[in-house]
């Protein structure tokens, strides 16, 4: 059987279904028991594998109570990103290389009324008046909606999807991001409430470090999370408070943006404020929050590299306050962060950490930094494979001041 008479059958035995079947009174065991039976019947005597049966039951099922063709695809474990633009056409990332998908939703229509299905369950609304929006679909998965006429090739969905599994260090050491050494580093320098930055491009593996990062926190402070999508899984914490940003209604009101989370952090008694991403003026609430004895912060942002971090704080921090000098912004950058790590995805599509880079100081008219570690290619490497080592430089760490505090004699 092809793919176009395996949508046909599909579409026939949902349109039975919704016209002819209680569906209101109907459990999900028994609508799943139904639809087996009419596709069945829609199949009669063609030649069908039990593989193709049971696809399409699930796809008529998931097409009325679901998602679907995406639930089909967020079901593979293997593919970690699903890229939707427009109902024909459909890309995904598995094992780090995108690919288009052979499949598409049966009209614009259907792509739509999934759309607001995932929207509306995260009790958000998406439509002309407000065509952006970043939700999550119930798994924890990271969504961003972009809706004609802004996407003009049609409804365009981006999702990023949850690993079932909470990213720990020992993972990031099994994929080769970190050397069990170095990990040991990091857990020091989490306890001992350094704050610390995590930069990287797209994809790089920014917020699955800091989960793994996150992890490292003491199981009995207190954690303040926040983030645009809820999607970091921080284990084992009872006083652990998660907030989520809000966008405006189709009225224009009720946005509760990330900087009013931080503001409002601040009051919540927090031991760690963790934020997701900073990528505006909320990087001015998030500096003075690590710099008004909120040690410990982890948080992550968009860069190239290390020196390039500090430029995008500095324009974030104008952002929100635009009068500010740059001396200023820059005293407030040196004194707020105290290690920049960075990572990178390569050209074989591996993500690696580059650099773990100490934060000085200022001095004269600029942030002065102290890389710790830094990422060196080794004879192995080629165009397709990247062999190499996080590799400790010979700078000697020398703010080592609040390890002294935590009673940690280890160097690092």
């Amino acid at each position: 059987m092809n793919f176009a008479r395996e949508q046909e059958i599909i579409a026939a035995s949902r349109k039975y279904i919704t016209e002819y079947l209680p569906l209101s009174d109907m459990s999900d065991e028994q609508l799943e028991e139904k639809a087996e039976e009419v596709v069945r019947q829609q199949v009669g005597g063609e030649y069908c594998t039990i593989e193709q049966l049971v696809s399409i039951v699930q796809q008529v099922f998931s097409s009325i109570r679901g998602f679907g063709l995406l639930d089909t695809i967020m079901k593979d474990d293997s593919i970690t990103e699903v890229m939707i633009n427009g109902h024909e056409n459909i890309f995904i990332e598995k094992d780090g290389r995108l690919q288009r998908l052979d499949r598409q939703f049966e009209s614009q229509r259907r792509l739509d009324d999934i759309i607001q299905r995932i929207v509306g369950l995260a009790g958000r609304e998406v439509n002309q008046a407000n065509p952006i929006v970043d939700t999550r679909l119930p798994d924890g998965s990271r969504v961003n909606v972009v809706l004609p006429p802004i996407a003009l090739c049609g409804p365009t969905v981006t999702i990023r999807k949850f690993s079932k599994t909470p990213m720990t260090i020992e993972r990031l050491i099994k994929y080769g991001s970190v050397t069990q050494e170095i990990a040991d580093k990091l857990e020091l320098l989490v306890k001992a409430k350094y704050n610390i930055f995590i930069s990287g491009g797209t994809g790089s593996g920014k917020t699955t470090f800091l989960n793994a990062l996150s992890n490292f926190i003491p199981k009995e402070e207190r954690i303040i999370t926040i983030e645009d999508s809820a999607e970091l899984q921080i284990k084992g914490v009872d006083n652990l408070v998660s907030l989520e940003t809000r966008n405006a209604n189709a009225a224009g009101a009720g946005q509760i943006t990330i900087r009013d989370l931080i503001k409002s952090s601040l009051r919540m008694r927090p031991e760690r404020i963790v934020v997701g991403e900073v990528r505006g003026g909320e990087a001015l609430d998030m500096l003075q929050a690590m710099n008004t004895g909120h040690d410990g912060s982890l948080s992550t942002g968009h860069a190239n590299s290390t020196e390039d971090m500090l430029s995008r704080l500095e324009t974030m921090v104008l952002q929100g306050a635009a009068g500010l000098p740059l001396e200023a912004i820059r005293r407030q950058i040196a004194s707020a962060v105290d290690i920049i790590i960075h990572l990178s995805r390569l050209r074989d599509h591996s993500r690696k950490t580059m650099a773990i880079t100490e934060v000085l100081g200022y001095e004269n008219g600029e942030v002065q930094l102290n890389p710790l570690y830094l990422f060196e290619e080794d004879e192995r490497s080629t165009l397709e494979k990247v062999s190499g080592s996080l590799n400790r430089t010979d700078n000697p760490m020398v703010n080592d001041f609040k390890l002294q505090l935590s009673g940690i004699r280890t160097r690092i």
